[in-house]
C-alpha cells in the first residue's frame, strides 16, 4: 500500500492537492471542461439534429422546446442549442485569445521593466498608471467603432467575419495588459537578487538565460492566476460590445450577439436572452472561481499539512 507524498508527515502539500482542497474550483473546472467539450462537438450535435445553426425556417420561428430543437428555436427559425454551442466557440475564443495575448504583452514589459530597472522601469511604469487611468469601456467602444478599411487593411480581410473576432481581442488586450506587467514587473523585482541569480550571474549565465531559467518561472504562477482571472473579463467585454453591435459580427455568432437579438424579444421569448445570459454568467464566474483556487495551489506560503 503506497501513500502519496501530500499525505506524509512532514511533506507540504504540492500545488495539485491544494487545488482539490477547493470544491468550488474544482467543480468550476469541470463545468468549464463540460463548456468547452460541447462547444466543441457543436458540428456533431447539430448532425444528430439533422439541421445547421444558420438555417433559416420563418415558419418555425419561436417554437418551443422539442426533440428536434430541445431549445427552441430563435426569431428567425434557427435552432438556439447549435447557436449557443457555435456562439459558444467565438466566446471562449475571443476570452482566451484576448487573454493571452495580454498577458504576454504584460509580461514581456514587467519582466523587462523589473530586470532593466531605472529610467525603463519608470517611463513603462507610468505608461501603465495611464492605461489604468483610461475609462475603459468608452474607449473599447470607440476602436471598436473604427473602421478597418481606414486603417489600411485589405478589404478582403477587414470584411470577413474572422476580423472581426481578431479585432476584438487586440483591442481588449491593448487595454489588459497593466495587471499582468505589475504583477510580472513586482515577481522579477523579487527574484533579481536571490542567491541564485547572483549565482548565474557570477558563473557567467547570459541575461536571457537567467531571464528563461531562473526568473520566469518564479513569475509564472502569479502570471497564470491573472491570466484566468482575466478570461471572464474578456468575455464580459466582448459580450458588452456585441450588445451594443460592435462586436462579433455576422454570419459568426457570440453569446454577447445572440443577447442583442433578443433585446426585442424579451416580453414574447425571454428564454432567447436567459440561455446566453446564464452561459455568460457561469463561464464568468467558474473562470473566476478557478482562478481563485489556482492562487492558492501555486502560492507555496499556502503549503500546509492536510
Amino acid at each position: 500500500m503506497t501513500v502519496s507524498e501530500a499525505t506524509l508527515p512532514g511533506r507540504p502539500a504540492g500545488p495539485l492537492h491544494r487545488f482539490r482542497r477547493r470544491p468550488a474550483a474544482v467543480a468550476s473546472l469541470g463545468l468549464l471542461l463540460v463548456i468547452g467539450i460541447l462547444c466543441l462537438a457543436a458540428p456533431l450535435v447539430a448532425r444528430l439534429l439533422g439541421t445547421d445553426a444558420e438555417t433559416i425556417d420563418l415558419l418555425g420561428r419561436l417554437q418551443p422546446p422539442s426533440l428536434a430543437h430541445p431549445l427552441g428555436t430563435d426569431e428567425l427559425g434557427r435552432d438556439v442549442l447549435l447557436r449557443l454551442l457555435y456562439g459558444g466557440r467565438i466566446s471562449l475564443l475571443v476570452g482566451l485569445g484576448g487573454a493571452l495575448i495580454a498577458s504576454a504583452i504584460g509580461l514581456v514589459i514587467g519582466i523587462l521593466s523589473g530586470w532593466i530597472g531605472g529610467l525603463f522601469d519608470r517611463v513603462t511604469m507610468r505608461i501603465t498608471d495611464a492605461v489604468i487611468a483610461l475609462p475603459l469601456l468608452p474607449l473599447l467602444i470607440v476602436l471598436a467603432a473604427v473602421d478597418p478599411l481606414k486603417l489600411g487593411l485589405p478589404a478582403a480581410f477587414a470584411g470577413g467575419a474572422a476580423a472581426s473576432v481578431l479585432r476584438i481581442m487586440v483591442i481588449v488586450a491593448l487595454f489588459g495588459w497593466t495587471t499582468v506587467a505589475r504583477l510580472a514587473r513586482a515577481a522579477t523585482l523579487s527574484v533579481k537578487n536571490r542567491e541564485f541569480v547572483l549565482a548565474a550571474h557570477a558563473l557567467g549565465a547570459p541575461p536571457g538565460r537567467i531571464l528563461r531559467v531562473h526568473v520566469l518561472p518564479n513569475v509564472a504562477a502569479p502570471v497564470v492566476v491573472a491570466t484566468t482571472l482575466s478570461v471572464g473579463n474578456v468575455i464580459l467585454a466582448e459580450s458588452v460590445l456585441s450588445f451594443l453591435g460592435l462586436g462579433i459580427q455576422p454570419p459568426l455568432a457570440s453569446w454577447g450577439t445572440m443577447l442583442t437579438n433578443a433585446q426585442e424579444l424579451m416580453f414574447g421569448a425571454p428564454a432567447l436572452a436567459l440561455w446566453p445570459g446564464l452561459l455568460i454568467f457561469l463561464t464568468v464566474l467558474t473562470f473566476n472561481l478557478m482562478g481563485d483556487g489556482l492562487q492558492e495551489a501555486l502560492d507555496p506560503r499556502q503549503s500546509r499539512h492536510p
